[in-house]
């Protein structure tokens, strides 16, 4: 009887828990007002739960055949913005993109990519608006839980830093 109390018990507590809740990596946002137009971003934070990421070995890099990230985990990071961006020398419309990363050894470089909604999985680089370096760099702590940041910079200027173990990168851009 105990034994049956328990997995009801556990099995209502289950189904009480909305399924993003139950994901290790949780449902994350970032925005920044910059000129009076809210941008955001959408995208799930992995844990790095003592795993390697960014090393040779790691997660995330030791499969050189499929160097392209979806700057998160479960689906594609999803960049909202009201304004046309400046993103280096990228114009990225108003509107709905995915967000990637290649993660080349020379230097990441921010994909920005027409095609929203798919799986983080799912990349189609014939759907690319363009690429651009990011500035590498490291955090001032270890970080555990994958975060994403938008900064105003003052004016029309902002910045989108990405942080996850003990690396950084960030591109600068503007509001149009």
């Amino acid at each position: 009887m105990r034994t049956t109390l328990t997995c009801a018990v556990a099995l209502a507590a289950a189904i009480a828990i909305p399924a993003s809740a139950q994901r290790l990596s949780p449902a994350a946002e970032t925005s920044a007002t910059i000129a009076g137009k809210t941008i955001t971003i959408k995208y799930s934070a992995p844990s790095v739960r003592g795993r390697k990421v960014f090393s040779p070995d790691g997660i995330l890099t030791k499969d050189a055949t499929y160097p392209v990230w979806r700057a998160g985990a479960n689906e594609a990071t999803l960049l909202d913005t009201p304004a046309e961006l400046a993103i280096g020398a990228l114009t990225v419309p108003a509107g709905k993109h995915s967000l990637y990363v290649l993660l080349d050894k020379a230097g990441w470089k921010l994909i920005v990519n027409k095609q929203t909604g798919q799986s983080g999985m799912t990349y189609d680089e014939k759907q690319d608006l363009g690429r651009v370096p990011m500035t590498m760099g490291k955090p001032a702590a270890f970080v555990e839980k994958y975060k994403m940041t938008l900064t105003s910079l003052g004016g029309n200027k902002g910045r989108l830093t990405l942080e996850w173990e003990n690396t950084s990168a960030s591109v600068d851009f503007t509001v149009k």
